[in-house]
């Protein structure tokens, strides 16, 4: 640990780090390729909508000695529908068929019953019309799109447009892969999904914000300077919060996969499953779209501006023509550098006291040569 809190202090100094910005043509291209594979997946096998969305009927039974599979293959019969079955931990189960009218829904119950070899009146029976479910879908989109309009705007209005547009990408990235993670997976699509879904957004936002505004202090003035440029001090600021981004993803990560492997998996908790995957899927691909999608996003804008650009120009010119010892890594001026016009008191207690030779003559003439 101790380690790792070095390695994250020297980070953010600029002793050392990653140039993120210069390959983002890389991180790009995988971006590109791994929506793509999510596009495709979600058009080919689309995606498993719960009865909160299309309507249908939900009968949850008491214990019983039938096996899942049986009990999917006696539901499906008796519905004509494709049924989705899971066991409840008191060793009932909960059977949820699509497609179910109320009339139907009689016969359905009966069927079971007799199949499952339990009580017919201890079978709970919940309907979802389908008009109702396409209100549920209705509303989930208008939840979505609203917080995607609020969170440029707010972008937009603390930092700049820039980087209101790079944010809103990053989260159109997160979506896709998301939702095509639950097609290729084939995991059912709940209300819990979509909370799951708009959490890893507030997320994967917060990330992002984190960088955004380191950027946007280290940049104050950069057209005053002619040593770094914004790409610079944009892979700087990427850096110098690196180890805090891995540390949070890292800690949020870990009960989320235990909800979706342990609970969903080993225990067979089918419900959590519609959750968890979609936080899992999202917090890592935030994380990831916070550091290689974002920031790299903002510099590419940011280097199209006539100042900006100029600025690079002479830059390059600059370190071309050999003024430069050697490429930069840490855009951050040093406190001698940063303080140098204030007096020696003023610098001293903004950044402690600077190391200065000791004169031969101090102390002479005073017990033990200490100062009075």
């Amino acid at each position: 640990m101790s380690k790792l809190g070095n390695l994250g202090a020297r980070l953010h100094r600029g002793e050392v780090g990653y140039d993120f910005v210069k390959n983002r043509k890389l991180w790009y291209g995988i971006s590109i390729l791994i929506t793509i594979t999510a596009i495709v997946g979600l058009a080919v096998r689309g995606l498993n909508m719960g009865i909160e969305f299309q309507g249908g009927a939900v009968f949850t039974t008491p214990k019983t000695s039938v096996s899942v599979a049986q009990a999917e293959t006696y539901a499906e019969e008796a519905a004509g529908h494709q049924a989705v079955v899971q066991e409840l931990g008191s060793g009932g189960m909960r059977i949820q068929i699509s497609g179910v009218d109320t009339a139907k829904s009689d016969q359905i119950k009966q069927d079971l019953a007799q199949n499952l070899k339990v009580d017919a009146d201890a079978i709970n029976a919940d309907l979802v019309g389908p008009s109702w479910g396409e209100q549920i879908a209705n509303k989930a989109w208008q939840g979505l799109g609203i917080f995607l309009v609020l969170v440029v705007i707010y972008l937009a209005i603390a930092f700049e447009w820039r980087m209101a547009v790079a944010a809103f990408i990053a989260l159109i990235h997160d979506i896709t892969i998301t939702v095509g993670v639950y097609a290729l997976v084939g995991f059912e699509v709940t209300p819990g999904t979509v909370i799951g879904l708009l959490t890893i957004l507030g997320y994967s936002l917060y990330d992002t914000v984190v960088v955004f505004d380191s950027l946007k202090e280290q940049t104050k003035d950069i057209t005053k300077q002619s040593r770094w440029t914004y790409s610079d001090i944009a892979n700087l600021s990427i850096n110098s919060t690196l180890v805090r981004s891995i540390n949070t993803t890292v800690v949020a990560l870990l009960p989320v996969a235990g909800l979706l492997f342990i609970g969903g998996g080993v225990l067979g908790a089918g419900t959590l499953n519609d959750i968890s995957l979609s936080l899992f899927v999202g917090l890592a691909a935030g994380a990831y779209s916070s550091i290689f999608i974002a920031t790299p996003l903002v510099a590419d804008l940011k280097e199209r501006e006539p100042q900006i650009k100029a600025l690079r120009k002479r830059i390059l010119a600059k370190r071309a023509q050999g003024t430069e010892e050697s490429e930069p890594t840490a855009p951050r001026p040093s406190a001698e550098e940063t303080y140098d016009d204030l007096p020696e008191d003023v610098a001293a207690a903004v950044v402690g006291p600077r190391n200065q030779p000791v004169s031969r003559t101090r102390g002479r003439g005073r017990p033990s040569g200490k100062r009075r």
